[in-house]
């Protein structure tokens, strides 16, 4: 493929992505963060283990010691990461959600130069201050005088937490693979079914109450829209251009989610853009940009 139709793919991606923050704030008005949990991964599971099926054939059922890592990554990673989002977005604007979530990266490569001991240098964790210079800029409204004052916004808090744990996601999922050798396919799948499994309890309640009754056609639309595009699809065209073009060059795009975030909110939830969230973009893409393509010689 070329590589101008892999980076259209990916452009794409990253606008399915960003329209998650959009159709997640809208459904959380009809939806628990649990029960909106289930029934996106319930969605999306036939579609991803037809994609397992077809590329792991024989082997695409997790032998017995493959399951605890898969139940460990899908309870801290999918699970608790998809409860935390759906609860910031709730709190917060989607605005400020999505610029938070851009420092995963950043964050991802500090735990990993904590706990795993992995190489870094100046520039790198330049990049990484830079990153979080920028996230206290959108949590102050671009008045830093707030620090002294500040007190956290339940939203904001909550995607903290929750970009917490996807980089603790990206850490263990890349560990255990390697590890257990199981493959990306079979770990995404089977972590999908995790959360599925571990958010169903509060879907089975709500349904039972007449919660999801209540459910009007635009929620519906809006957990179909995270299902399709931004699980199903996303994670697919995310596949086709790691394969083509590397995962190097692949994760670049990631940048512009905050950007097309950042304007759907404004187009579609009228969210205004201040020149503070405009500032935040460009310090975090910047931060980041040096925190990951900076390597470490020697």
């Amino acid at each position: 493929m070329a590589d101008k139709k892999v980076y259209g793919l990916m452009i794409l991606t990253t606008l399915f992505w960003s329209g998650a923050f959009i159709a997640g704030k809208l459904a959380m008005i009809e939806f628990t963060a649990p029960t909106l949990t289930c029934v996106r991964f319930l969605i999306a599971l036939p579609f991803i283990f037809c994609v397992l099926k077809v590329m792991d054939k024989d082997a695409w059922w997790p032998t017995k010691q493959q399951w605890l890592p898969i139940l460990f990554v899908g309870t801290i990673g999918t699970f608790a990461y998809h409860i935390l989002f759906f609860l910031s977005v709730k709190y917060t604007s989607a605005g400020n959600a999505a610029l938070i979530g851009a420092t995963m990266p950043g964050v991802t490569m500090l735990l990993t130069v904590i706990g795993l001991k992995e190489r870094t240098n100046a520039r790198q964790l330049l990049g990484i201050a830079l990153a979080f210079v920028g996230v206290i800029t959108v949590i102050t409204n671009g008045n830093l005088a707030m620090l002294q004052q500040l007190q956290l916004n339940f939203g904001d808090a909550m995607m903290f937490c929750a970009v917490l744990s996807i980089s603790l996601y990206t850490i263990f999922n890349r560990l255990f693979m390697m590890k257990y050798t199981i493959s990306p396919y079979k770990m995404t799948a089977f972590t999908f079914l995790v959360c599925t499994v571990e958010a169903s309890p509060w879907a089975v309640r709500d349904a039972l109450n007449g919660t999801l009754q209540a459910v009007t056609l635009g929620g519906w639309l809006s957990v179909t829209y995270m299902a399709v595009f931004a699980s199903v699809m996303g994670y697919l065209f995310q596949l086709i251009a790691v394969r083509e073009i590397g995962p190097t060059r692949s994760a670049v795009f990631n940048n512009l989610i905050p950007v097309f975030t950042l304007t759907l909110a404004a187009l579609i939830l009228g969210e205004p853009v201040s020149l503070y969230k405009a500032v935040a973009v460009v310090i975090i893409i910047s931060g980041i940009y040096l925190a990951t393509q900076t390597k470490v010689k020697g």
